[in-house]
Order: structure tokens, then sequence, then C-alpha cells
């Protein structure tokens, strides 16, 4: 008797250690493989294995809360299945050769933390039901295909602490939502072909360490508000269509580090800017162009 109750311990032992992904989360995974020709990634995934076995996917309480696949050879697009993933906290895909859109069905995945899908060839708009996604801290889409506009409520994603943008083909303004993302620390947008003004609600941004908009088409002067992003170390405004003169204010951004405003039409002694900040490690002002027709339009204001 004593034996019997012993091996029913151990089976039961054995089913609680050995439980198993949802059948819906294991179709995820693998769609995402079918979709990305698993067969030809670096790291593959023998399909007949627990989950919990595949390289890059981790699993806890036999849910599915973590896929790592960055620099492993995924080609094709991203299956609507995704969605199904509704445990992940951590989606990573950087540096392979995806292509087509991002799946609206990502904003099902209400736990999500992170997303990077940067360094692909992923085209089409930046999907809005991302922003429903208020537990997410990192949105990581840089060098990329996408296109249309940042989207407007972007500012609904209150934990966001890094959002990086660049090396798109993302259009229209900056959205005035943005001053919403207290928690943000990143904020690099460049090489896109944004226009209109670098909105002066920034400064709701205390948080803020850097700041990229270089190789735009933003325009008008530097708003005096930038004064308040203290915790700036990273400032870049290079190539884009600034004029007038740099804000007094700018004085307060003592833990300056990184400072280029080249390729504009600011007025003043640029080059006498540097000593304006103690920390200053990289200054960059070359090819400005001072009294050019933009900059004699700030007078006026």
């Amino acid at each position: 008797m004593k034996t019997i109750k012993l091996t029913f311990s151990l089976l039961l032992m054995t089913v609680f250690a050995f439980g198993q992904v949802s059948p819906k989360e294991k179709n995820a995974l693998i769609e995402l493989s079918n979709a990305t020709k698993g067969h030809a990634w670096l790291q593959s995934w023998d399909l007949t294995t627990p989950v919990e076995t595949w390289y890059g996917v981790k699993v806890v309480d036999d849910k599915v809360v973590s896929l790592n696949l960055d620099f492993n050879n995924l080609e094709g697009t991203l299956p609507n299945e995704l969605g199904d993933l509704i445990h992940l906290e951590h989606l990573s895909l950087f540096r392979n050769s995806i292509s087509g859109t991002i799946p609206s069905n990502l904003g099902k995945l209400t736990s999500l933390k992170e997303i990077n899908l940067a360094f692909n060839k992923l085209q089409g708009h930046i999907p809005t039901e991302l922003t429903t996604l208020s537990s997410l801290e990192t949105l990581k889409l840089f060098m990329n295909e996408l296109s249309g506009q940042i989207p407007n409520k972007i500012g609904d994603l209150s934990n966001l602490k890094t959002l990086e943008l660049y090396n798109n083909n993302l259009s229209g303004t900056i959205p005035m939502s943005v001053e919403k993302l207290t928690k943000l620390e990143i904020l690099v947008i460049s090489s896109n072909t944004l226009t209109g003004k670098l909105p002066s609600n920034l400064s709701q941004l205390k948080n803020l360490k850097s700041l990229s908009v270089f190789d735009n088409q933003l325009l008008g002067t530097i708003p005096e508000s930038i004064g308040a992003l203290t915790n700036l170390e990273e400032l870049v405004l290079s190539n884009n269509a600034f004029y007038g003169e740099l804000p007094t204010q700018m004085v307060k951004l003592s833990k300056l580090k990184i400072l280029l405003i080249g390729n504009n039409s600011f007025k003043g002694e640029l080059a006498h800017l540097e000593n304006q900040f103690p920390n200053l490690i990289e200054f960059g002002y070359q090819n400005t162009k001072p009294g050019g027709v933009l900059a004699t339009l700030d007078s006026d204001d």
C-alpha cells in the first residue's frame, strides 16, 4: 500500500513538474516558425520536444513569457497568431530579415513590457493597437521601412521609458500626446521625414536623458521650455530647418554630454556655446547657416 501511495505521489510530481504550454500558445510559436523559415534559423526548434526547451523561449508556470530570437536569420512575415501569446512580457526579434507589416494583434498582449523589432525590413504603419499596451516600457522599431505617422495616441503608453523609431520613413508631426510619456528616458526619432515644430510640451518629460531628432524636416525655433529637461544628457538637433537663437534656458541643461546642432539656421556665436555646459564631451555646430532666410523670420515673431 505504501508503495502504491509513493508511486502515485511520484506520478503527481512528474505531472506538475512537466506541465505543458497551452495548445494555442504552442501553435502561435509553430506558426512563427513556419512563417519565417524556421528550418533555416541559426538556432532552429525541434517541434517534437517540449516548448520550454526551444531556443529563445522562456516558459514560467506553463506560460510563454519571453521570446528572444535576435540575430537568428528569421526571414518572412510575422503571423497574426503571435497575438495568442497572451502572457508574453518580452518580444525581441532584433536584427533579422522580417518583412511585411507589424500584426495589429500584438495589441492583445497586455502583459508586454518590451517590443524590439528593430533592424528588420518591416513596412506599413505602426499599428494604433500598440498604444493600448499600458505595461510597455520599451518600444524599439528602428532601422525598418515603416511609413505613416507616429500614432497620435502614443502618449497612452504611460509606462514607456524607451522609444526608438529612427531610420524609417515616418512622416507628419511629433504627436502632442508625447507630453504624457512622463517616464520616458530615451526618445530617438531621427532619420525620418517628420515635419512641423519641436513641441514645447516636451518639457513635461522630466526624466528624459536622450532626445534625438536629427535628419528630419523639422523647423521653427527651439522652445524655451527645453530648459526644463534638466536630466538631459544627449540633445541632437542636426540636419533640420531650425532657426533663430537658441533659448537662454538651455544653460540649465548642466548634465549635457552630447550637443549636436549642425546643419540648421541658428543665430549667434555658436562656437562659444560649448563653454556653457561643464560636462560636454561632444559638440557639433558645423555647417550651421546663421543669418539665412529662415533665421531672419525668427526676428519678426
